[in-house]
């Protein structure tokens, strides 16, 4: 197990819900004891938080300003693009109904479909990127290659296997493709992560043409917006997450 990925991901919890508001609303538990106009305010905030970040209409507000900035690619033959670069998003693990092997989470799979058709249209190369920074197992790019080649029937050409986060991604992805003198890419991901990860492989050397998928920010809105469920609040989480990363990045690595 990577220690920098374990890291991140712990403090990654105490950033973002839940856990962010349970700790504020402990916060406003401890201050009420003392001052207990200020402790209540904190405790109300925290669930307002909460219940508003559980609804659709609270996570679209966050999840639209993150996609609305990357555009569904409309003509990828038009692009100019030499090869296709497909992030992973993640592994289902030990999956019982395939002799235990890992499969990719529904985000990779969606991200692995549109690499997929996108290679189908263009002809292009496909190279597909994550390593495995939990587990000692196959990297996520192994099984992304599998996937591609046995359920999808797309050759891939290169793995990237590696990597620890986006800025990995894009950094061994460029070590890989410029030796076969690639420079303009389409890069596939999900649309709320792809601002975060154009910056990262334009930082890389790259020229970039996005080509996002798996937006969570579509659904027409209506009477039901309004009710909490918990995929929206993974939404809300999901954004906020880019946000703080984006952020990150910026401090950590130079990216504008």
């Amino acid at each position: 197990m990577s220690w920098s990925w374990l890291i991140t991901n712990a403090v990654a919890a105490f950033l973002l819900p839940p856990l962010s508001l349970l700790m504020l609303a402990l916060l406003g538990a401890w201050l009420a004891s003392r001052r207990r106009v200020a402790g209540r305010a904190l405790i109300g905030i925290a669930a307002f938080l909460l219940l508003a970040l559980s609804t659709q209409a609270g996570s679209r507000l966050l999840v639209a300003s993150l996609e609305n900035t990357s555009l569904p690619l409309v003509d990828p033959l038009q692009s100019g693009a030499e090869a296709i670069v497909v992030l992973g998003g993640g592994r289902l693990y030990n999956a019982p109904e395939d002799a235990g092997r890992d499969q990719p989470s529904s985000a990779t799979l969606i991200r692995l479909r549109h690499g997929a058709r996108l290679h189908r249209l263009t002809g292009l190369s496909v190279l597909v990127s994550g390593g495995a920074p939990d587990t000692t197992g196959e990297s996520e790019a192994a099984l992304m290659a599998r996937v591609m080649r046995d359920d999808f029937g797309v050759p891939v050409r290169w793995l990237e296997q590696t990597s620890d986060n986006t800025a990995e991604n894009a950094r061994h992805a460029a070590q890989q493709l410029s030796q076969a003198g690639i420079q303009r890419i389409l890069l596939v991901t999900d649309a709320i992560h792809m601002p975060r990860a154009k910056r990262a492989f334009a930082s890389a050397g790259f020229d970039v043409v996005v080509a996002p998928t798996r937006f969570l920010g579509r659904r027409p809105m209506d009477i039901a917006s309004l009710i909490p469920k918990a995929s929206e609040l993974e939404n809300s989480s999901y954004a906020i997450h880019e946000w703080i990363g984006m952020i990150w990045y910026r401090i950590r690595y130079g990216f504008a």
